[in-house]
């Protein structure tokens, strides 16, 4: 890995001590949200006919009628405030300016969204590339990329309404029609959440193949104070975490590229199959991270409750 590549990762990742376990538990709890990346192909060809020239045109308020009818139907559903989160966190130095100029056409989609919900809406958009920034845009899911050419750069969308939320990790200039369709389905699953939804229930009997983690983890439980090793399993999940981002980012360049030479050259039966096969990598991804994160809060959990249990 290049000198700049390996600054990107110390930038990024190894914050100081009180910062970095606050991200670190933050990552690990909230990976769960990166689920919003999948679906939206059927909606790949029809449901986005917006005018892409009068978009080009449009820095500021963008009109309502760039939203196709179907997301106008869903966000007239909004009966309490969505907050959209836009990352945009791109090395200026590296990133191309055909992703620079996509950002700035996201950035008025969800002007319009915006616009259109009345009030329902609110986007925060967070453009200065930052320690703190990067370790936000970390937490709410969203997938570094650039560590190859220069700083690492993020480019995302984050939704959360009524405590739950979807994330949208990883936006691309090669599938820009599906973005409406995309967030417009993501708000849908947000919608539809069951709103009565059953409290957690308690931990009745210690999980024997946790506790073997544990223990390979922190062998003298009594010495470990409660926080000590909630930080050891913690630092051992984020390590887990980082190196299954890092083989996202591999696979995910890839199965971009196969887009890119399926819009260049194919046909469209290629073209939609490249495409396919990106959304089927990218939830499988999800579902690993899903996993990862799941183990670690049974690890944690199964931890404090030895520490709980009389010897």
């Amino acid at each position: 890995m290049s000198g700049s590549s390996a600054k990107g990762i110390r930038w990024t990742l190894r914050p100081g001590t009180g910062e970095r376990a606050g991200s670190r538990t933050s990552v690990l709890l909230l990976a769960v949200c990166i689920l919003g990346i999948a679906g939206g192909a059927v909606w790949f060809y029809s449901a986005l006919q917006r005018s892409s020239a009068g978009a080009a045109g449009q820095t500021n308020s963008p009109p309502a009628s760039l939203l196709s009818d179907s997301t106008k139907a869903v966000l007239g559903r909004l009966e309490s405030p969505l907050e959209i989160r836009f990352y945009a966190l791109l090395d200026p130095a590296t990133v191309p300016d055909s992703v620079n100029a996509f950002a700035g056409r996201v950035g008025q989609l969800l002007s319009a969204y915006q616009q259109e919900a009345g009030g329902k809406v609110k986007v925060t958009r967070v453009t200065p590339q930052s320690n703190p920034n990067a370790n936000a845009a970390l937490a709410d899911g969203i997938t570094v990329f650039n560590l190859d050419k220069g700083e690492a750069s993020y480019l995302g969308i984050t939704l959360a309404l009524g405590g739950r939320k979807e994330t949208l990790p990883h936006l691309s200039p090669e599938w820009e029609q599906a973005l409406e369709p995309d967030l417009t389905r993501a708000i849908i699953r947000l919608l539809d959440v069951p709103r009565s939804i059953a409290a957690p229930m308690a931990v009745s009997q210690i999980n024997t193949a946790a506790v073997q983690e544990v223990r390979a983890l922190i062998p003298d439980l009594a010495a470990v104070s409660a926080q000590a090793g909630k930080q050891i399993l913690l630092d051992a999940a984020y390590k887990e975490f980082a190196a299954a981002a890092k083989e996202m980012q591999t696979q995910v360049k890839e199965a971009e590229q196969r887009v890119t030479q399926a819009q260049n050259g194919g046909t469209d039966v290629e073209r939609q199959a490249a495409v396919q096969h990106l959304r089927q990598l990218q939830a499988e991804q999800a579902e690993k991270l899903k996993a990862i994160a799941a183990k670690s809060k049974t690890q944690v959990d199964t931890f404090l409750q030895l520490k709980a249990t009389p010897n």
